[in-house]
């Protein structure tokens, strides 16, 4: 079934079904009616002379120039031109769908004035899988998304390039291949495909979904690695955390006691007074992370369904609105929380990892997890790894929402730089997938050596693990196991195999 659009609650779980799944959208026929209204409206104006932004005027530093009538047309084909102006290696293609799907949405609001055929061409493309070509640097985030949707502009007017069927073909020839033709651009449809900071919150919206699911991981192998450390589990009694408020802190406790449940832990045995804070704080730090993404999510989601174009025309009350909804800062500055969060995370999944490696802090394990200590160095290496991985996420983790660096001749003085915190979020969870993978194995490997009865969930985690990594006895080059894992991590079978055994662990 078609995801119907209607400019109202697009949720970031059906812009991953559009862009990663190959998910169908149409409009709601009063999308198309309030597009075409709005379009009324445009040509009114445009014909009584009225003096509108980036219609009749050129933009940035020559919006005081004025456009005669041929003009006007021609105006929004150099704009897409000019303004295809990124650099380096294509995005994937889940973040151009993602990227489409919601620029769609803003059109269905019917704030924006291009004709209803420019929406339905991103429609067609997105359902028969033209997918353009898109360099992901160049947009500084503030004018919207320039560089990138212009990319998405010129397939639509049959230039560019695009892939279609997993071809990489000229623009014009995916769409003749697809049953499509390019679309004529007239007054103003130029700018209503490129004017808002779609590519970087379609991208936002994949990153929040994956780090749900990360986060929802990393609570998995705090269960296994405090089983392996025979933890004391008061500090994840639910009601604890209850009794300070803070609800990711109680949703994390939770979590972890429903993989641990079964447990033969739990039925008594000696444990110390109080674990290190990388045990047992582990729920107010994954909370505080899970605190985070909520924000986050609330206000990519608002975007998704938000009017983010310049200029804004409300034909109800035939009114033109000029400002600067494009400016990308009110989702990127959450995602920069997101992305330090994940990184936090990330830290404390290395200082469990060490727990498990260093002989002085594993409670009877082996050193480094070493069948033979000495002759075998077991995964000393394997800290390495996942240190390294993580100077990577802090530098990352720097903010780029400040970063601000002034374009146009002044005119564009403040941008917010979110398509830099979106890139910088995705290095920062492909990094996050390899150090969980790390602590995974290492738990796992901890857990064979115990061999007492672990939780449910964790049985289930440690059984997934074993289906594509080996008990460590000798020996053996780790980098393939590593790499394995990180997979595992991002493919999400640990979670879902715990999830069908434990329910959601939200």
């Amino acid at each position: 079934m078609a995801l119907v659009m209607d400019g109202t609650d697009l949720t970031v779980e059906q812009v991953v079904c559009v862009a990663r799944n190959g998910g169908k959208v149409e409009l709601h026929p009063e999308a198309e009616r309030r597009i075409r209204d709005c379009r009324a409206l445009l040509e009114r104006k445009l014909a009584a002379g009225e003096i509108m932004y980036g219609i009749n005027t050129g933009i940035g530093e020559f919006s005081e120039t004025m456009l005669s009538g041929e003009e006007v047309k021609q105006f929004q084909r150099y704009l897409v031109y000019n303004h295809a102006a990124g650099i380096g290696d294509p995005a994937p293609h889940e973040y151009v769908r993602a990227a489409m799907v919601s620029r769609i949405n803003v059109h269905a609001k019917g704030r924006s004035g291009m004709r209803l055929e420019i929406t339905q061409q991103l429609v067609e493309m997105l359902n028969r899988g033209v997918i353009p070509y898109v360099c992901q640097k160049g947009s500084v985030g503030a004018s919207g998304d320039l560089a990138p949707m212009a990319q998405i502009a010129l397939v639509a007017i049959g230039e560019g390039q695009a892939w279609f069927e997993g071809e990489l073909l000229p623009g014009g020839e995916a769409l003749m291949r697809a049953g499509l033709e390019p679309v004529v651009l007239h007054a103003r449809d130029g700018l209503a495909i490129i004017n808002g900071s779609n590519f970087l919150n379609g991208m936002n919206a994949i990153h929040l979904y994956d780090i749900d699911r990360w986060l929802k991981q990393a609570e998995i192998a705090t269960a296994m690695t405090l089983e392996a450390l025979h933890a004391n589990m008061k500090p994840y009694n639910t009601r604890l955390h209850e009794e300070r408020g803070f609800k990711g802190a109680v949703r994390s406790a939770g979590a972890i006691m429903r993989c641990v449940e079964g447990s033969e832990l739990l039925s008594g045995g000696k444990t110390k007074i109080q674990d290190a804070y990388s045990m047992r704080s582990t729920p107010q730090v994954i909370g505080a992370a899970h605190d985070a993404v909520e924000y986050a999510r609330s206000q990519v989601g608002i975007e998704l369904n938000g009017v983010g174009d310049n200029p804004v025309f409300l034909a109800e009350d035939d009114t033109v609105l000029t400002g600067a909804n494009f400016q990308g800062t009110p989702v990127s500055l959450p995602m920069e929380m997101v992305g330090t969060a994940v990184t936090m995370v990330s830290v404390l999944s290395e200082r469990r990892l060490n727990r498990l490696l260093n002989p002085a802090l594993s409670v009877g394990l082996p050193p480094f997890l070493a069948e033979k200590p000495g002759l075998y160095s077991g995964m000393m290496l394997s800290q390495y790894t996942a240190g390294t991985l993580i100077v990577e996420q802090r530098l990352l983790a720097a903010p780029a929402a400040c970063a601000s660096i002034p374009a146009a001749a002044d005119q564009e003085d403040f941008v917010s730089m979110g398509m830099n915190t979106a890139i910088k979020n995705k290095q920062i969870l492909e990094n996050a997938w390899g150090v969980l993978g790390i602590e995974l194995m290492a738990a796992a490997q901890a857990l064979d050596m115990r061999g007492h009865k672990p939780g449910r969930g964790v049985t289930v985690a440690r059984a997934v693990i074993r289906r594509y990594v080996d008990y460590l006895g000798e020996d053996r080059p780790l980098y393939s196991d590593h790499t394995k894992m990180a997979e595992l991590v991002r493919s999400c079978e640990i979670l879902e195999a715990v999830e069908a055994e434990v329910g959601t662990l939200d």
